[in-house]
């Protein structure tokens, strides 16, 4: 398993074969609902469709995750697994093959990998998009992804989880309402699963956010901070940090590659 973070939430994963590229935004701007004045997200490096892509996985359907500028310039003919909220979006642009997991849903793509969406994040006031549970049908490894720091304790049953993707850091507006749930959540989730690896997601290195609403944004916790937590529960969960456009293997032959830090 080879992972490639191309900012923010987006990554290419290279898993049994397959590459699956998950909450792509690649090119253009950020922009919620049209309204720019509220928040605008501006990449400084914008990264090229990826020659080759086996699986477009979205899940959630808003913007930063299932982003129209970037799924418009996606061939339109590549099979697409979504929340239903995801998946509307990528049926409005005229996506081809869409597949639409709720929650408990599980998909075998290719007879290679194994998608099971669980519950993630509250977007809005009931609305529950999916985290994901992704397994190596070839070496039966484990992957989980849920973007905002929201885990469902339905988890606990398919503990342990060799790699998480999830926020390390929270971020909150103005310390009262959070949007990415990160440090106490993320501790919990690794009590859980036991992780081998963990890497954090959500972050933006090489973007810049404007608009009225960056003002509010605060952020919370460190990454060092987090390992501490990790060392003071006796979890030896490692945390991997990469850079934007770097390419990470985390399994080679079947055997977890455990000794980066």
């Amino acid at each position: 398993m080879k992972v490639t973070w191309l900012d923010n939430n987006s990554w290419l994963f290279e898993i049994a074969g397959q590459t699956v590229l998950l909450d792509p935004w690649l090119t253009g701007d950020l922009i919620f609902s049209g309204q720019e004045w509220l928040f605008h997200g501006i990449k400084q490096q914008k990264y090229p469709i990826p020659d080759s892509i086996d699986l477009i996985l979205l899940s959630q359907g808003l913007e930063d995750h299932a982003h129209p500028p970037t799924l418009k310039q996606l061939d339109h003919t590549l099979p697409v697994i979504a929340s239903p909220n995801g998946a509307k979006v990528v049926q409005n642009l005229g996506y081809q093959q869409v597949t639409s997991l709720n929650h408990g849903d599980t998909y075998r793509f290719n007879e290679k990998i194994e998608i099971t969406a669980f519950p993630g994040s509250l977007v809005g006031a009931t609305l529950v998009e999916n985290a994901y549970v992704i397994k190596d049908l070839t070496n039966q490894r484990t992957f989980y992804y849920e973007p905002h720091g929201n885990h469902s304790p339905e988890l606990k049953k398919i503990a342990p989880i060799d790699v998480v993707l999830t926020p390390i850091l929270g971020q909150s507006l103005l310390n009262l309402v959070p949007l990415l749930k990160g440090q106490q959540t993320t501790l919990e989730l690794c009590q859980w699963l036991k992780p081998q690896m963990i890497l954090p997601t959500a972050r933006a290195e090489d973007t810049e956010y404007e608009g009225m609403l960056t003002a509010l944004l605060r952020e919370n916790g460190t990454v060092d901070n987090f390992r501490r937590m990790l060392q003071e529960n006796q979890l030896s969960t490692q945390i991997i940090v990469p850079k934007p456009g770097e390419t990470i293997e985390l399994i080679q032959n079947g055997q977890l590659i455990s000794d980066r830090q």
